[in-house]
């Protein structure tokens, strides 16, 4: 079993209550709030280029990175003609980022941080982040907080459409700090009409505010701050998804 090779494809049916135009509603907040030095947004871990395609119809030129090259085939099949300028997709892994040129923000959403469980290399994340930051850029991402992912232990959870359906569990590994989701999903095939089988286990790792916020330092990043679920206040005891927004510091100048 691995991550999106079957989900892939009625990833977006099941994700039809995710809401991206009000993500991106609250992303553009904080880009009000810290003005960026241009227009040029990364949207890491982009999957199928939801939140990609909503940030794009408001005029910022986009490049999406995911590492799973069915999330980015569904994508590419997105109809992008309505976009002032078509979004740049690449196939990537975050810590092995590599563009191009600089970037002036990058948002990393849906929890995707807490998808790279290696510390080792979400540190090398954060810091290939910052290198293709431009000076003054801005790095927003969320994650699902401990608390949120332990009380997830044992249940079970159905996701369900016309041509879709998808039973998961989630089992939460103290020792490991690692809540995994076993997925059996069913999809209809368009043509035939019969149903296929897939199985996928993803998993997460639960990180910690001080923890992630020392990583954001190590890698150069300065003036951190912490907001509550969509929320332009600090987060509050019990919420499950907190959000980070971290400043290039403008004195950057220059690529290491």
């Amino acid at each position: 079993m691995s991550s999106y090779d079957f989900l892939a494809g009625c990833y977006d049916q099941m994700t039809g209550d995710v809401g991206y135009r009000q993500w991106a509603d609250y992303i553009q907040r904080h880009f009000r709030r810290h003005p960026l030095p241009g227009n040029t947004i990364l949207d890491l871990a982009c999957g199928t280029g939801s939140l990609t395609r909503e940030l794009a119809l408001r005029g910022y030129e986009m490049i999406g990175v995911d590492r799973s090259p069915e999330m980015l085939a569904q994508a590419a099949e997105k109809d992008w003609s309505d976009c002032p300028v078509p979004p740049l997709f690449l196939c990537q892994s975050m810590e092995r980022l590599d563009l191009y040129g600089t970037v002036d923000a990058c948002v990393c959403c849906l929890d995707s941080v807490n998808y790279v469980t290696d510390p080792r290399k979400l540190r090398r994340a954060f810091q290939r982040v910052h290198l293709f930051l431009m000076p003054g850029g801005l790095f927003l991402f969320d994650i699902n907080t401990p608390e949120k992912l332990e009380s997830l232990d044992g249940q079970v959870f159905l996701d369900e459409t016309e041509d879709a359906y998808c039973v998961w569990r989630a089992e939460w590994s103290r020792r490991g700090r690692i809540c995994s989701y076993f997925m059996d999903i069913f999809q209809r095939d368009p043509d035939s009409g019969l149903w296929e089988r897939g199985e996928e286990l993803h998993r997460e790792r639960a990180y910690s505010v001080p923890e992630l916020t020392g990583f954001l330092r190590e890698a150069g990043f300065r003036d951190i701050k912490t907001y509550g679920d969509q929320k332009m206040r600090p987060p509050r005891a019990g919420e499950g998804r907190v959000f980070f927004v971290a400043r290039k510091d403008v004195s950057s100048c220059q690529m290491k």
